[in-house]
């Protein structure tokens, strides 16, 4: 018996070790489809006080678009310094938009307690399909897409952003 542990203990390690690896990795998602940034712009969702709004209107504007929740740890982690970015680019007329995969309530409780200052939408569980279509097809947050003016998109990210690689894909837009 001790012989059988002995030798399954080590694999099992091994095993770990090779799924937290590929766990932590950083996975570029599958290219979007061509028509994911014009479903994004069709749609029309309620913002965090519960007025709601078509996304057309940040047509033709360079975009930061982050799709996240109040119950995802890296999504919570990134929102100061993702509302400390959208301070300093708002004179480049870049604008950060917010597509939360949770309950009105939720955001608008979020938004009033770190006093985010770009536009939160409320997307609820339809996020899901919005990610798919950008190539998310796990569905995993938080995720952020780059639109460019031109309405293409230029970058995407899966999982926590890394700031000075945001700030340098800005020049994409």
């Amino acid at each position: 018996m001790k012989r059988n542990i002995l030798i399954f203990v080590p694999i099992a390690i091994l095993f770990c070790a090779i799924g937290i690896y590929f766990g932590v990795q950083r996975h570029t998602p599958a290219a979007p489809e061509n028509a994911a940034v014009a479903n994004l712009f069709s749609q029309s969702m309620p913002d965090a006080s519960g007025k709601v709004g078509s996304l057309a209107q940040w047509q033709g504007k360079p975009l930061i678009v982050n799709f996240w929740a109040t119950w995802c740890g890296p999504c919570v982690e990134e929102m100061p310094e993702l509302n400390a970015l959208q301070t300093e680019i708002a004179g480049k007329n870049i604008q950060i938009l917010g597509i939360g995969i949770d309950s009105q309530d939720n955001i608008a409780q979020f938004a009033d307690k770190y006093k985010i200052s770009y536009p939160l939408y409320v997307a609820g569980s339809s996020a899901t399909a919005l990610l798919r279509q950008f190539g998310n097809q796990a569905g995993g947050l938080p995720f952020t897409v780059l639109i460019g003016r031109d309405g293409a998109v230029k970058k995407m990210y899966l999982g926590g952003i890394k700031f000075d690689e945001l700030r340098k894909d800005l020049g994409l837009l």
